[in-house]
């Protein structure tokens, strides 16, 4: 039997999502820019799944334009939000535990003659509004920042920081990356005050490749794609009408069964904790953070890869940080200024509400095995 606890890296798709993939690929296939009934009825079904989409959002459905993935979402609005606020300046400020997907870009941008601000951390993850009101300048023309770190489950200030912008009426843009927040913790882009809003798919229980850019109403961003006249000109090429129709889906299902995972991850996370730190010996917790879904700990004096690839050979899989790393050192447990024994052993644990206390007890089983089977770490 397999353990799957590697939720924050993606999700199974839901049966309803498969479903809703296979009928809109055999039977309502037709292409939402073509003007016979076939096309009309793709076109319809394309509005329904925006309105679903937008719906859980908080959002217009003219707010929300489909993307192929969280990163894609990610890049364009981030370069997007500078190009259109070039007459405001050239400073960006973001964070140190951003995902790859934020940072990447603003590097770029850097080599361009940006001038980033990159906020760091407290030891236990965690990012103040202070901190950005004292880097906030007269041509910062953007602020991006996660609202659930994918790694260490903080949420970050977000809606704190749109009212620090109102308040001292910056014309600087609110990027969030809200990729692990979107249906794991509530918020509509009405509470949270952004201009800008990135999700994905396959961390929701949707297939890979589909996301969405939540962009305001009024904020004027340049396309991304040009080439045809689809998401109002602004991502041309035909839509992945299957991939859409599985996202909304998955998101319908989530919005409903939202209260109850929340209340169940809870629980599964602190009956998690308590397994964990009781009986593997060695084990700590790193931070706080408060999203129900993401337990990051670190086995002292051990390799995390090492740990990961001996669970995952006994059939339990969780991760040792974001699955984007592909085994490098992880630049959000860097941020913490973790000690070295502590950083070689991180290991994220990360939940859905298909996961049940076996999984955990299963975790903790591999965990006692492993202590007792490897060698601990010379460094």
């Amino acid at each position: 039997m397999e353990h799957y606890l590697d939720n924050a890296a993606t999700t199974r798709v839901s049966d309803a999502a498969a479903q809703a993939a296979l009928a809109a690929m055999t039977g309502g296939f037709g292409n939402p820019s073509s003007r016979h009934q076939a096309g009309a009825r793709a076109a319809q079904a394309l509005k329904e799944h925006r309105a679903v989409i937008a719906g859980a959002l908080g959002a217009k459905p003219e707010e929300v334009v489909f993307t192929s993935c969280g990163t894609e979402s990610d890049n364009w609005a981030i370069r997007g939000a500078v190009r259109l606020n070039r007459r405001v300046g050239k400073h960006i400020i973001t964070t140190a535990i951003e995902h790859d997907a934020v940072l990447q870009p603003c590097r770029a941008l850097e080599r361009e003659g940006y001038e980033v601000t990159c906020l760091k951390p407290d030891r236990m993850g965690n990012i103040t509004v202070q901190q950005v009101a004292d880097a906030l300048r007269e041509d910062t023309a953007l602020v991006s920042m996660m609202l659930v770190n994918n790694e260490l489950g903080t949420l970050l200030p977000v809606a704190e920081v749109a009212k620090l912008l109102k308040q001292r009426k910056s014309a600087a843009l609110l990027h969030c990356d809200a990729v692990q927040g979107f249906l794991h913790v509530p918020f509509t882009v009405g509470e949270l005050g952004v201009d800008l809003l990135s999700i994905s798919g396959h961390k929701v229980h949707a297939p890979k490749g589909v996301g969405a850019l939540y962009i305001k109403s009024g904020v004027k961003l340049p396309g991304m794609i040009v080439g045809g006249h689809q998401e109002n000109d602004l991502r041309s090429g035909t839509e992945a009408t299957a991939q859409i129709a599985a996202f909304a889906a998955a998101v319908s299902e989530g919005v409903a069964r939202f209260d109850r995972d929340q209340a169940y991850l809870k629980e599964l996370k602190a009956y998690a904790v308590e397994k964990l730190t009781g009986e593997v010996a060695g084990l700590e917790c790193i931070g706080n953070g408060e999203a129900p879904h993401i337990l990051p700990v670190t086995l002292v004096g051990y390799k995390s890869e090492v740990v990961v690839r001996f669970l995952s050979d006994r059939g339990i899989f969780i991760s040792s940080g974001s699955a984007c790393h592909k085994g490098k050192p992880s630049h959000v447990f860097a941020a913490l200024n973790l000690p070295k024994k502590q950083m070689d052993g991180v290991l994220r644990v990360s939940f859905s509400g298909e996961n049940t206390r076996e999984d955990v007890d299963a975790l903790v089983d591999g965990l006692k095995q492993a202590k007792e089977q490897l060698f601990t770490s010379l460094s």
